[in-house]
C-alpha cells in the first residue's frame, strides 16, 4: 500500500504543475496579443522613418561628390571597437529562447577576438546579466527591467552613449542581436548592425515626403534622423523580443501541459496495475489462508 499512497502523491503532484503550466500558457497568449498589436502599430512608424532616411541619402549620394561626409554612413572604417548590444528576458520558462541568443552574442565574440577587435558588450535582461557574469564576462552596461517592459524614452537613454562613442570614433561599428517574432510558432534570431548604415545601394522611393529642407542641411537633418533611426531600432526591438519571449514561453508551457498529461496516464496506469497486485495478492492470502483451516 505504500507504494499506492507514493505513486498517488506522484499523480497529484504532477495534476498541480500541470495546472499551472495550463495557466502561465494562457497569461503568454494574452500577453502576446498585445505585445503582437503594440509591434505591428510601431512598424508603421519605422517604415515611414527609414523611407525619409532613403530618400536624403540618396540625394545626398546623388548631389555631392563623393557621398556624404557623416560618420554614420562610412561603412569602409577600419574597426578596432564594436559595441554589441544584446537583448533578452528577464525570466526563464520560455524553451531556448534566451539561450539561442547567449549562443549567438559568445559566437560573435569569439570571432571578434579572433581579430582582435575589442568588444564591449551592453545588455539588457537579467538572463544575458547572470549568465556573462556567471561566466566571468565583462560588460559596459546593464539594464533590467527594460525588456519586460519596453519603453522609448529609456530605449534612447540606453542608445545615447553607444551613439556618441561613436560619433567621437570611440567605437567602429554597433551590433545590435536579439530573438525576434516570426510568428505564433517561430522566433527568429536578429543581428543588426545599426552603424555604420550602408546608404550607397539606396534608391529613391516613389512617395517622397512632404518635408522640404535646404541643400546645405542634408548632413545635419541625416545625422539626425540617423540618430532617430538607432534609437527607434533599439526600442523597436524590445517589442519584437518581447513578442517573441511570450510566444516561445506559449509553445514551452503547452508543450510542458502535453508533457504532464502524458505523465499522468502513465502514473495512473502504473496505479492502477499495482493496486490489482495488491488485490490478487490479498486474495491469494485469503485462499490460502482458508485452504490451511481445512
Amino acid at each position: 500500500m505504500a507504494n499506492l499512497k507514493e505513486i498517488k502523491l506522484q499523480i497529484n503532484s504532477v495534476k498541480g504543475t500541470q495546472k499551472t503550466t495550463r495557466a502561465m500558457k494562457l497569461v503568454s497568449q494574452a500577453k502576446l496579443k498585445r505585445a503582437e498589436e503594440l509591434a505591428k502599430r510601431s512598424r508603421v512608424y519605422a517604415n515611414k522613418l527609414d523611407e525619409l532616411v532613403s530618400e536624403i541619402a540618396y540625394e545626398i549620394n546623388t548631389s555631392k561628390v563623393g557621398g556624404s561626409d557623416s560618420r554614420f554612413v562610412q561603412t569602409d572604417l577600419p574597426v578596432h571597437t564594436v559595441d554589441i548590444l544584446v537583448i533578452t528576458a528577464d525570466k526563464g520558462l520560455c524553451g531556448g529562447f534566451n539561450i539561442t541568443t547567449l549562443k549567438t552574442t559568445l559566437k560573435l565574440l569569439r570571432e571578434y577576438k579572433e581579430k582582435k577587435v575589442a568588444v564591449r558588450l551592453r545588455v539588457v535582461g537579467r538572463k544575458a546579466i547572470d549568465f556573462l557574469k556567471y561566466n566571468g564576462i565583462e560588460m559596459k552596461d546593464e539594464v533590467i527591467g527594460l525588456s519586460a517592459s519596453p519603453d522609448y524614452k529609456k530605449a534612447a537613454e540606453f542608445m545615447d552613449e553607444s551613439l556618441m562613442d561613436f560619433a567621437q570614433g570611440r567605437t567602429d561599428r554597433v551590433i545590435l542581436i536579439y530573438n525576434g517574432f516570426k510568428n505564433m510558432l517561430t522566433q527568429e534570431q536578429r543581428v543588426l548592425q545599426l552603424l555604420p548604415v550602408d546608404i550607397s545601394t539606396v534608391e529613391p522611393r516613389e512617395l517622397k515626403s512632404s518635408i522640404e529642407y535646404e541643400p546645405e542641411e542634408q548632413e545635419e537633418l541625416l545625422n539626425t534622423l540617423l540618430r532617430k533611426y538607432c534609437e527607434y531600432s533599439m526600442y523597436y526591438g524590445l517589442l519584437d523580443s518581447l513578442a517573441a519571449e511570450h510566444s516561445a514561453r506559449m509553445q514551452a508551457m503547452d508543450n510542458a501541459t502535453k508533457n504532464a498529461s502524458e505523465r499522468v496516464n502513465e502514473l495512473t496506469i502504473a496505479y492502477n496495475k499495482a493496486r490489482q497486485e495488491s488485490i490478487t495478492t490479498e486474495l491469494i492470502e485469503i485462499i490460502s489462508g482458508m485452504e490451511a483451516l481445512k
